[in-house]
């Protein structure tokens, strides 16, 4: 199954507040096979808080069932907050099945907050 542009805008609705106050765009360029390739443009461009607002999108879209992964044309998600992202969804992925963190204790590890 795949899923539209229409439901991914609307599944970053809370993102879409803060870029209407600012000027954002997002423009969804392709899904095909659950692969979602975005571009944040209009008052992303050049704003540094552009790589927070793609983590936020990324987020929110990996949880859907139908994306494989997430792809921002422009760079705008920065290697190291995909992986931070990643992790942090197995975490939650982990407690929710209730399955111990990764270390193999109930022990709280490390995050960037």
């Amino acid at each position: 199954m795949s899923i539209t542009a229409e439901e991914i805008l609307a599944e970053i609705g809370p993102v879409q507040e803060v870029l209407d106050a600012h000027d954002g765009v997002v423009n969804v360029i392709d899904t095909a096979d659950g692969n979602i390739m975005l571009s944040l443009d209009g008052g992303c461009n050049g704003c540094s808080s552009t790589p927070m607002t793609a983590m936020q999108i990324y987020y929110s879209l990996k949880k859907l069932d139908h994306v494989n992964d997430v792809i921002f044309v422009n760079g705008e998600l920065p290697e190291y907050m995909r992986t931070f992202i990643d992790q942090k969804m197995a975490k939650e992925a982990a407690e929710a099945d209730g399955e111990a963190t990764p270390n193999g204790t109930d022990e709280p590890q490390g995050e960037i907050v």
